[in-house]
C-alpha cells in the first residue's frame, strides 16, 4: 500500500501522538513500535526528532505489506485503554474516523473487525462524481470535497447514520454552489428545506418539469430526482446521527444514500456544464429559455 507524502507527514504526527486524542509515544516507544515491522533501530544520542524519525520509517514502509499491519496497529483500541483524557478530547472512534478522512485520499480505509481493524480499498465501494468542476469557488469546492470524503470515511468505519448525514449535506452544498453561480439576484437564505432549494436550482438549469418542451420520459426522471432529494432528507431525519434515530440504518442503506448523492451531484454539474457550453444558460445571467431544445440533458 503506497501512501502519498502528504499522508505520510500527517501519519507521522499521529503515530507520535502529536495530535489531540492519539496516544503519545516517546522516542524509545517509537523505536520499539517500528522495530515490530523489520527495523533494527536503537534509541541513542543523536536521535532525530520524533516526527522526523516516524516520517522516515513510514516512508520506508510505504508500498510494503507491513504498512497494512502498521496502520491497523496504530488504530488498535487497546492503546487507549489507560489513557487519561480531559473533556473535549477526541475519542478513539473520532480519532480513527479522522484518520480515515486522511486515508481516503489514498483510496484506503480502516474498517472495524471484531476487536481490531483491517484495511479495505475504497475502489468500487462508492461511485465517483466525475463531473464536479475544478473551477468552483474555493469555499464551495472545499465544502463539497469535505462531504465526499466524510461520506466515504464514515461508510467504511461503519458509521452508517453519519454517512447518511453527510450525503444529505453533500446535496445541500452542491445545490447552494450551483444557485450561487447561476442566480441573477441574491437568492433567499437557505431555510433548511432541501426540496425548495432543489426546485430553485432545477429552474435555473432549465429542468423544471412544468416546461412544455420537455419529453414525458425526461419529466419522469426530473420528478424522480425530486423524490431522491426528499428521500435523503427523510433518511437524514429518521436514520442519521443528526436527530434521535427511529430506525438504525445498515450498510446498504447508507451506501444507497451516498451513491444517490454522488449520482445527483454528477448529473447536476454535468447538466450545468452542458447547458452553459451551448449557451442555454450563462453564469450570473438570465437563462435563455427560448434558445433551442434543452431537453437533451
Amino acid at each position: 500500500m503506497k501512501l502519498s507524502p502528504y499522508t505520510l507527514t500527517k501519519l507521522a504526527d499521529i503515530v507520535c501522538g502529536n495530535l489531540p486524542g492519539w496516544p503519545y509515544r516517546r522516542g524509545t516507544d517509537l523505536v520499539d513500535f517500528f522495530n515490530q515491522y523489520g527495523f533494527r533501530d536503537v534509541y541513542e544520542s543523536g536521535f532525530p526528532s520524533r516526527a522526523t524519525f516516524a516520517k522516515d520509517k513510514l516512508t520506508e514502509l510505504s508500498g510494503k505489506p507491513a504498512m497494512t499491519d502498521m496502520l491497523c496497529a496504530v488504530a488498535d483500541p487497546r492503546h487507549w485503554f489507560d489513557m487519561n483524557t480531559v473533556e473535549g478530547t477526541p475519542t478513539h472512534d473520532e480519532c480513527v474516523a479522522k484518520l480515515n478522512e486522511l486515508l481516503a485520499f489514498d483510496n484506503v480505509q480502516l474498517v472495524r473487525e471484531r476487536n481490531g481493524y483491517r484495511i479495505r480499498s475504497l475502489d468500487g465501494t462508492v461511485i465517483e462524481a466525475e463531473s464536479i468542476p475544478g473551477d468552483l469557488p474555493e469555499p464551495s469546492a472545499e465544502s463539497i470535497d469535505a462531504q465526499i470524503r466524510k461520506c466515504r470515511a464514515k461508510l467504511e468505519v461503519g458509521d452508517f447514520d453519519g454517512a447518511i448525514t453527510n450525503a444529505r449535506a453533500l446535496i445541500e452544498h452542491l445545490l447552494l454552489a450551483i444557485e450561487h453561480d447561476l442566480a441573477t439576484e441574491p437568492p433567499p437564505p437557505f431555510d433548511g428545506d432541501l426540496g425548495r432549494l432543489f426546485n430553485r436550482v432545477r429552474a435555473l438549469l432549465n429542468l423544471d418539469p412544468a416546461r412544455k418542451d420537455i419529453s414525458d420520459a425526461l419529466r419522469q426522471v426530473i420528478t424522480g430526482l425530486a423524490s431522491i432529494i426528499q428521500g435523503l432528507a427523510t433518511m437524514r431525519n429518521k436514520m442519521s446521527d443528526s436527530h434521535g434515530t427511529s430506525y438504525k440504518p445498515a450498510r446498504h442503506h447508507a451506501k444507497l444514500a451516498v451513491n444517490c448523492a454522488m449520482t445527483l451531484a454528477d448529473f447536476l454539474f454535468e447538466t450545468k456544464a452542458y447547458q452553459q457550453a451551448r449557451g442555454f444558460i450563462a453564469t450570473g445571467k438570465p437563462a435563455d429559455t427560448n434558445n433551442g431544445n434543452k431537453e437533451t440533458q
